[in-house]
């Protein structure tokens, strides 16, 4: 029999705010993190903003000798990890430490690894590459960091399904502690490659909004949307087995009741026309929790700002819940931070969860003119405060991955 899951530990590092609770009270107030890159010279590229993670000091979360030793993203992972693990006051003295695992990922790993090793074989020679580049490039590099970091020996890995790669992580985490692997998994996503190559690439694939203005570069579901804007930062939540977290006491936010899983088969770039695959990861998601379409209140949509994307994934939302999707509030959270990559499943997570607890979905910032092919409710406007005992989150990557988690309030009487 499957075992019931919930969520009892959060973390995040965004670009609002580098802690769960800093982010969650910046989503509230529907504050824009996205701005002019200060990474690098952006004279010669057509794309200037981007949603960066502020004020990030490393050293203040977590060893300094390790986290020299660490690239940005595996950073972001160790400090939201941290974070969750703290706030489900986990205590590992009373935990098998063989039964506690990590699956987080990361769709890129470490780009500005790769530039400046490259750099350094076109001007040095190949005997100057520094002996550290591998395991410091490498995107599972987040989970064994986040493994050595905090002690935890069980399930190990990470996915890497490019944008999907942090609700896929989750969603193999749900299945580890259901189907008793683990008593408890840390999973989630981070990333964190604003950089030229990163940039550049995302700019010639056509992906990336070109906009100046910071309000209206990144509006999903708008008919003048132009594409995303590129984010980082790291999401971290803390799953563990019902029957486990009660026996020590432990605070339940929401339990994780569902998770869909598809390919579209379709394109490496472009999800499939139709949204059939993403609509049958959506239903997959709500079969496994046993719901109806008319019982999901809330949707935290990829939404991440492409014409094709935002276009896709309403035509998949209509597929999956019929006349029902006309009643759901549904939200892109890339409105206020960007897009997070292999992060941004996991962070919105987050926010569902939020938003279960304190019956709030935020509004897609900055869009206002809706797109008549878009003709759901995105929130457009102010936020809205309804009751929420189901919330639903979506990831669609590159290669036509899809992936749906399915929240529901906790309920202690099961079912």
């Amino acid at each position: 029999m499957k075992r019931r899951v919930v969520v009892t530990g959060l973390g995040a590092v965004t670009p609002i705010g580098n802690t769960a609770g800093e982010f969650w009270q910046e989503i509230k107030k529907g504050t824009v993190g996205i701005g002019p890159i200060t990474r690098f010279d952006t004279a010669d590229y057509k794309v200037k903003l981007a949603a960066e993670v502020k004020n990030f000091d490393p050293k203040t979360r977590m060893d300094a000798r390790a986290a020299r030793r660490m690239e940005l993203f595996s950073q972001y992972a160790v400090a939201a990890a941290k974070e969750a693990f703290e706030d489900a006051a986990l205590d590992m003295g009373r935990e098998d430490e063989y039964r506690v695992g990590v699956i987080i990922g990361s769709g890129i790993g470490s780009l500005q690894v790769i530039e400046k090793e490259c750099e350094k074989i076109l001007t040095k020679g190949p005997e100057k590459v520094s002996p550290t580049m591998v395991p410091r490039m490498i995107s599972n590099m987040a989970a064994g960091n986040v493994s050595i970091a905090l002690g935890l020996k069980g399930k190990c890995t990470n996915v890497v399904t490019a944008c999907a790669s942090g609700s896929h992580c989750i969603g193999d985490a749900f299945r580890a502690v259901q189907y008793g692997d683990a008593e408890v998994m840390l999973a989630g996503g981070t990333e964190g490659c604003i950089c030229p190559a990163g940039v550049a690439g995302f700019t010639n694939l056509t992906a990336l909004s070109e906009s100046t203005d910071p309000m209206q570069a990144s509006i999903p579901f708008d008919k003048r949307r132009s594409g995303f804007v590129l984010g980082e930062g790291a999401g971290v939540i803390v799953l563990e087995e019902l029957e486990h977290a009660k026996k020590r006491g432990a605070r339940i936010y929401a339990e994780l009741a569902g998770y869909g899983a598809t390919g579209d088969a379709y394109h490496i770039t472009s999800p499939s026309e139709d949204g059939s695959g993403a609509a049958k990861a959506m239903i997959y998601a709500m079969q496994e929790a046993g719901v109806q379409p008319e019982q999901i209140d809330y949707i935290n949509a990829h939404g991440t700002g492409t014409h094709y994307n935002d276009l896709s994934e309403t035509k998949a939302i209509r597929l999956a819940f019929g006349k029902a999707a006309e009643n759901i509030n549904i939200n892109s959270t890339k409105s206020m931070i960007g897009h997070l990559l292999g992060a941004a499943g996991a962070v919105e997570f987050v926010v569902c969860v939020k938003s279960i607890q304190e019956n709030f979905v935020h509004q897609t910032v900055g869009s206002s003119q809706a797109d008549e092919e878009c003709n759901l409710n995105y929130t457009f406007g102010v936020p809205v405060q309804r009751k929420i005992e189901y919330a639903m989150t979506n990831s669609l990557g590159f290669g036509g991955h899809n992936a749906s988690l399915l929240l529901k309030k906790y309920n202690d009487q099961g079912g």
